[in-house]
């Protein structure tokens, strides 16, 4: 049996949920196809979760998903102290220096997925096609064909790929890839502290990599990422839950006191990815499956929301005119606007790492000056401020 519809959206995560979401105010029939089926949110607190910017909430709100993520373990964060261990180098972030109520938010990801499941189930323009998977994609000068694993067949004007980091969609259709090995393996898990966290999040540099403590929902509860060269994190993972917990506590120079409790540690590779090709004819990606970045400065999601959310402006915009959503020449000013705040993006957070790396002498005396100069220099910190939060660059209209 064949469908027709105008766009699918390979991947109903946090990126292609919003997407769909974004094209509400549409008759564009949309069609979205998940792998996994949908999870309901789990009883206790998961360890995989995001920094939300201000422009992600924004998005999200004007999306109709925020008011049930901030009801569920959503917690704002209103500082953030970033230092370097065994050294002067040190610099501290505030909300009330840029007169805001909060930094943004720490939210797991699983209840961001849920809301916004639940706001694009009630679209009367939206087939979810889940559990499913794409077998085969075919693109034509005019469309495209897909077929899925219960037999299923599409057509579609244009199809996204929002499958993530290793996108099934970029290898079909063999979008250049440029890549590297970060040699860093994220650790990843929740810890309950001795001292209340007050709703400000900490990261410290080490030799072997950074470590973030983000705050949760409860008073002592903080997800970690830990950061560290590949054999240090494969030691850490092969400690004791006992000498971990000393490890950490160490490392983090005692901030919250000894680490009470420890659910389990999960270890994740870190590749940055960077498609040399944001679109092609009929096919566009977003999310990470357009790139992946260190997750040092927390930055992944809040990029995919943004590459969403422009996608969305740009296809509503060439619909209401009566044009080719899926036409490449339509698609060359999304994939301008959004390779370039990509590389923009991915450029800092590589500069950030090789600025951190290793116990150089005169790169400390460097990365304690930098840091305390940022911290006292007029007008520095706060437009670094400005940008993490979203509130400055080259925003679509959803997260202005």
């Amino acid at each position: 049996m064949m469908k027709n519809v105008d766009l699918v959206i390979v991947g109903g995560g946090m990126v292609g949920l919003t997407l769909a979401l974004a094209l509400k105010e549409t008759d564009i029939r949309i069609a979205i196809i998940e792998s996994n089926e949908p999870n309901e949110i789990t009883p206790l607190a998961t360890s995989r979760v995001s920094a939300l910017s201000r422009a992600s909430e924004k998005i999200l709100a004007r999306l109709g998903a925020w008011e049930g993520i901030a009801h569920h373990r959503c917690t704002a964060y209103s500082a953030m102290q970033v230092w370097e261990k065994d050294t002067f180098a040190k610099i501290d972030f505030s909300a009330k220096e840029l007169h805001e109520n909060n930094l943004g938010y720490i939210v797991e990801n699983q209840i961001i997925q849920h809301f916004l499941f639940e706001q694009v189930k009630q679209l009367p323009n939206v087939t979810l096609l889940q559990p499913n998977k794409c077998t085969n994609l075919a693109v034509g000068e005019r469309e495209a064909w897909l077929t899925l694993d219960n037999g299923q067949n599409l057509t579609a004007k244009l199809v996204v790929a929002a499958d993530g980091a290793n996108s099934w969609v970029r290898q079909q259709q063999d979008f250049p890839l440029t890549e590297w090995d970060y040699d860093h393996t994220a650790i990843v898990t929740n810890v309950t502290m001795e001292e209340p966290h007050n709703g400000i999040a900490r990261q410290v540099f080490t030799e072997t990599g950074p470590l973030a403590f983000l705050p949760l929902h409860e008073p002592n509860l903080c997800s970690i990422v830990w950061s560290q060269t590949t054999d240090k994190a494969q030691q850490l993972m092969a400690l004791s839950e006992k000498d971990f917990c000393k490890q950490l506590a160490v490392d983090f120079d005692m901030r919250l006191g000894q680490v009470k409790h420890l659910t389990t540690r999960q270890a994740i590779p870190l590749k940055m990815r960077y498609a040399r090709d944001f679109a092609k004819n009929r096919v566009a990606l977003i999310g990470d499956a357009a790139h992946t970045i260190h997750p040092l400065a927390g930055q992944g999601v809040n990029l995919g929301l943004l590459d969403a959310a422009t996608l969305a402006q740009e296809i509503e915009q060439y619909w209401n005119t009566g044009k080719d959503i899926g036409d490449y020449a339509n698609l060359r000013h999304f994939e301008r606007w959004r390779k370039t705040e990509a590389v923009k993006m991915i450029s800092s957070m590589q500069g950030f790492k090789e600025l951190f790396n290793g116990g150089d002498p005169l790169k400390k005396l460097l990365r304690g000056v930098g840091m305390n100069l940022a911290g006292t220099l007029p007008g520095v910190k706060n437009e670094v401020m400005k940008h993490a939060l979203g509130l400055k660059g080259d925003l679509p209209r959803l997260a202005k």
